[in-house]
Formats: structure tokens, C-alpha cells, sequence
């Protein structure tokens, strides 16, 4: 059943907020960057680069909750259930983008070059709303060509978390248990791509966040941190 009382979105919004909170702090968190650079999440220096941070859709209540603030932007889609998420997202003090990289075509797209024309960063889940899981789609890519933001890909995992029966099995880690983050050194993406650039830079965007996820998921299942798992991929953008 769809929420569609704007009082029961944010009520459901704010307690999912505090339950969250909750949870997230009784986890046994670790994240670390794999990189010649320092850590890259925020908050970060003014003189960093912006960032466009890309995230699993199955995972985002990890990040969003550990590395919130003022100066990082979430998209959200417009639908009823982005509604509930969005009000979760602005209680745990990051700001609101709407729209989706993947529905909508170029012009949706643009909408959102527009709205975040004044983001610090931005974080978004590249196969979300409605999938498919764990692909990225070429609008992320057309988003950071046209911002300028650098690609920071996180890769997420959790130690025998509950999953949700939805399109994107839905991981909510159960309490204090370990939690992972790990990011690499961001991407570069020109300016102005075409078609076939994007596609050649999103399976290399692909590749990359295929391997931190998988690094970060046997960091969390044998509390044993090892890169060699995945090594990197033999191509890596400028």
C-alpha cells in the first residue's frame, strides 16, 4: 500500500530516521580508501573536487546516515516511496535533488544538471529506482559530463544482513554487526560524451564499483581486509 498523506510521509520519515540513527551506530563500522589520494568522503576541503558519489540502491542507508552533511545532495525520485526517503534523507541533514538518472530521457537529465548546478556533492544510487540491480546506467555518466563532478564510487558491505524480497534485495544490517565502505580514487569523465564514450566510461565505471563491492562484502564476511580479492581492472580512466 502507497503512503500518499503528506503527514504520514513525514511522519514515517522521521521515525525511520531515528530507528536508523539507531541502528547505524550500533554497527561495528569500518571504511577505508584504497588510493594514492586521502579519503574522499565528506566533509571534504573547499578546494576539493566536486564529486558525484555513486552508491548500490540495496545500500544506501549505510552512507547516507554515516557520512551526512549539509554540503553533500541526495537524488530522489518523485514517487510516493521517494517521498518517505526524501524526508528521511532531509531529517538526517542532507538536501533533496528530484529525479532519476534512468527514467525520464535527456530531458529529466537536464532538469537535474540544473538543480544541481549548485551542489557541493552529490550521491545517487545509479541502478535506482526500479533497476536493474546492481547496473549502471549511462545517465549517471551523462550527468558527471555535463557537471564536471568526479565519479567516487563506494562499495558497501555488510555481514549477513536481512534482505528485502524487492528488485534490489534490499540489505539492512542486522545490529552489531560489522559494516564496510570502501572507495578508490575518483573518475575523471570528459565533458560532453556521446553515446559510445559514455557506454566505454560506464563499463569502466562498472568494473570499478563491481570491485569495491566485492572487496567491502569480504571485508565485512571475514573481518579480513584484502584488496587482492579484486584486483583492479587493467583499463582506468583519466
Amino acid at each position: 500500500m502507497k503512503i500518499r498523506n503528506p503527514r504520514l510521509i513525514h511522519a514515517a520519515g522521521w521515525v525511520g530516521t531515528h530507528a536508523i540513527r539507531g541502528l547505524i551506530r550500533s554497527l561495528r563500522f569500518e571504511y577505508r580508501h584504497l588510493g594514492a589520494g586521502g579519503p574522499i568522503m565528506p566533509p571534504q576541503p573547499e578546494s576539493s573536487p566536486r564529486c558525484l558519489y555513486l552508491l548500490w540502491h540495496e545500500t544506501l542507508l549505510l552512507p547516507l546516515t554515516k557520512f551526512a552533511c549539509p554540503e553533500v545532495s541526495t537524488l530522489v525520485s518523485k514517487h510516493a516511496d521517494g517521498q518517505i526517503l526524501a524526508t528521511l534523507i532531509k531529517t538526517l541533514g542532507l538536501s533533496v535533488v528530484y529525479g532519476s538518472t534512468n527514467r525520464g530521457g535527456v530531458q529529466a537529465i537536464r532538469e537535474i544538471i540544473r538543480d544541481v548546478s549548485g551542489c557541493r556533492h552529490l550521491a545517487i544510487t545509479p541502478d535506482g529506482p526500479r533497476g536493474p540491480r546492481r547496473v549502471i546506467q549511462t545517465g549517471a555518466l551523462f550527468l558527471a559530463s555535463k557537471t564536471g563532478m568526479k565519479i567516487a564510487p563506494l562499495g558497501v558491505g555488510f555481514h549477513n544482513p536481512w534482505r528485502a524480497r524487492s528488485w534490489d534485495r534490499f540489505a539492512v544490517p542486522k545490529p552489531c554487526t560489522r559494516a564496510k565502505v570502501v572507495s578508490s580514487e575518483p573518475f575523471a569523465i570528459p565533458p560532453n560524451l556521446r553515446s559510445e564514450g559514455l557506454e566505454r566510461h560506464r563499463v569502466l565505471v562498472q568494473a570499478e564499483l563491481d570491485r569495491l563491492t566485492l572487496v567491502a562484502e569480504q571485508w565485512a564476511a571475514t573481518n579480513r581486509f584484502d584488496e587482492s580479492v579484486a584486483p583492479p581492472a587493467g583499463e582506468r580512466l583519466s
